[in-house]
């Protein structure tokens, strides 16, 4: 019930924003290198906006996992480091029709809740521990 709830709000927010308008290569966002068990935690987190809401993780022990987004076994094998912290960042860049909400940008939001507005969901060192999981994703 909460997964529900948690997808209609990202749906309701991604369908109000437009891309932004800067692109390229997306470099590391600390000095600190990503913790791929926190990234696990983190993505995993079905209290916050958890990739698991639309995306299903091959070996996870959450059972309820999404089918709205492409599966992520083996996105290490498809995507650089770079395309995988774009994407947490905001995938609006590489795709300005993407249903994905941007994780670490507040560029052009829409009706965001006054208790969220100026915040982002993912702190810098969070996109780099979830970068850090996602880079573990190898499976055939």
């Amino acid at each position: 019930m909460i997964k529900a709830s948690l997808c209609g709000v990202l749906l309701a927010v991604v369908a109000v924003y437009s891309a932004p308008a800067h692109a390229g290569p997306m470099g590391r966002l600390t000095d600190m290198p990503g913790d791929a068990r926190r990234g696990q935690a983190i993505l995993s987190d079905m209290s916050r906006a958890s990739c698991l809401i639309c995306h299903e993780i091959e070996g996870l022990d959450e059972k309820d996992q999404g089918q709205i987004g492409p599966p992520l076994r083996g996105i290490a094998n498809v995507l650089s480091e770079a395309e995988l912290r774009q994407r947490v960042v905001d995938a609006r860049v590489m795709n300005p029709d993407t249903i994905m909400p941007p994780y670490f940008s507040l560029d052009n939001l829409f009706r965001v809740a006054e208790d969220h507005r100026g915040k982002t969901i993912y702190s810098a060192q969070d996109v780099e521990d979830v970068v850090a999981y996602l880079k573990t994703l190898k499976g055939k």
